[in-house]
């Protein structure tokens, strides 16, 4: 509940290249550090040192700990049910081009077109190249369903 306390609207953040997170504008710009798009920003204090033998502690500076992003489960779930869908539909897309693919690879003999039937060529270098696509196509589709593997299930 104390953390609910704390600050009821958050500035604009900025993270710095040393890892430090500040909310000064100019300050961020003097240093070149870059805006935090979205999500809120959680800073969770380090843990504070034991005190010294005869150190007085003067000129250390207080610094806090990186701060992380948090999200809620509910919109991590969305996340993941959109990217699922997004790629099955990429799936689908990919199992229709590879059976088109199929069809007119004709298991590495095609229907001889036109200038094909004069020049052997030609042929053989579209037969290498329906291989080809082919093999891509296969390819990208062990891609998207490796990806697919890796999100939990829904």
């Amino acid at each position: 509940m104390a953390w609910s306390a704390a600050s009821p609207a958050q500035g604009k953040i900025f993270r710095c290249a040393d890892n430090e997170y500040i909310n000064n504008e100019q300050a961020a710009k003097d240093r070149g550090c870059k805006l935090i798009d979205g999500g809120n920003i959680t800073i969770i204090p380090a843990a504070k040192p034991e005190a010294s033998n005869g150190s007085s502690g003067s000129g250390a500076q207080a610094r806090a700990a990186p701060a992380t992003r948090t999200s809620t489960s509910s919109e991590q779930r969305a996340r993941e049910a959109d990217r699922r869908a997004i790629l099955e539909a990429e799936l689908k897309k990919l199992e229709g081009k590879q059976a088109d693919q199929q069809k007119e690879y004709n298991n590495g003999e095609p229907e001889r077109q036109g200038p094909e039937n004069r020049n052997p060529q030609k042929y053989f270098e579209r037969v290498a190249d329906l291989k080809a696509n082919l093999a891509r196509t296969e390819s990208d589709i062990a891609s998207v369903r490796s990806e697919l593997n890796r999100l939990p299930k829904p």
